[in-house]
């Protein structure tokens, strides 16, 4: 079936949540007030850069628990889902923080032709998708190209959803608490098309989780969620991977071998 394409940039009304919450608000100069072993008051300094995508995971692990232990979960029992690949792994630390089963949600960028950096939007296995509302005007992208490119990422996303699962059954979102871990949002396009999938599943609430993210990723996925638990909103973002001491490539194989112990 070939998916509608609808221009939107926010496309859900969403909730009242500040980033960092309960843990505390971003640090700008670079410090990111967050949770890990918690003090009197709960809170503890987690300083930027994170050693790895594990310590990342525990750091977030501890907010994120202590977040929907501050919501009683009224909605249903938490799921995790982790942005392959990297975003698995931080996947990982929260799932056994929060001591919810993990899963995958395959986002793909929809990139130009001409620039496989620039992002017009993204989409999800299941079909959704997400099309910046500038990317005709600006980018000069007509209906066809758009509709091309994304049917495009959609297939190559199930596939990769079929490949990381290795014959599992995807885990019941419905009715669940979907916690949407990547590890950083640099512009929150995948996450947002995540969060609209999730909402497709039939998730009582989606709460976005990760490490390090930008304002402007941030404000992206505001309307798009219930909750937004973020460690960390340095100014003058650049790229993720600046934010960590080691962040390197992340396989296929150790996403599988996360999903099979998680």
């Amino acid at each position: 079936m070939t998916p509608s394409i609808g221009r939107f940039r926010l496309p859900l009304g969403g909730g009242d949540q500040d980033p960092g919450d309960p843990a505390g608000p971003p640090d700008r100069s670079g410090g990111a007030r967050g949770a890990g072993s918690p003090g009197a008051d709960g809170r503890v300094e987690a300083r930027l850069p994170f050693r790895d995508r594990d310590q990342a995971g525990a750091l977030l692990g501890t907010a994120v628990a202590a977040r929907l232990a501050a919501e009683g979960t009224p909605a249903g029992a938490p799921v995790v889902l982790g942005v392959p690949r990297g975003g698995v792994v931080v996947a990982a630390g929260v799932a056994r923080a929060v001591g919810a089963p993990l899963d995958v949600i395959v986002a793909h960028k929809v990139a130009a032709p001409w620039d496989p950096e620039f992002a017009l939007g993204a989409v999800t296995a299941d079909g959704t998708v997400v099309i910046e509302a500038w990317a005709s005007r600006e980018a000069g992208a007509g209906d066809d190209m758009l509709q091309r490119l994304a049917e495009a990422e959609i297939a190559s996303a199930r596939a990769r959803e079929q490949r990381l699962r290795a014959g599992r059954s995807p885990i019941q979102v419905a009715g669940c608490v979907a916690v949407i871990v990547d590890d950083g949002l640099a512009t929150g396009a995948t996450v947002h098309a995540a969060c609209l999938a999730a909402r497709a599943l039939g998730a009582a609430r989606v709460l976005v989780a990760a490490p390090v993210a930008s304002r402007e990723a941030v404000d992206l996925l505001r309307p798009a969620s219930d909750a937004i638990v973020v460690l960390a909103v340095p100014a003058g973002f650049g790229a993720v991977g600046r934010f960590y001491e080691h962040f390197g490539q992340v396989e296929d194989q150790a996403v599988v071998d996360l999903l099979a112990t998680g």
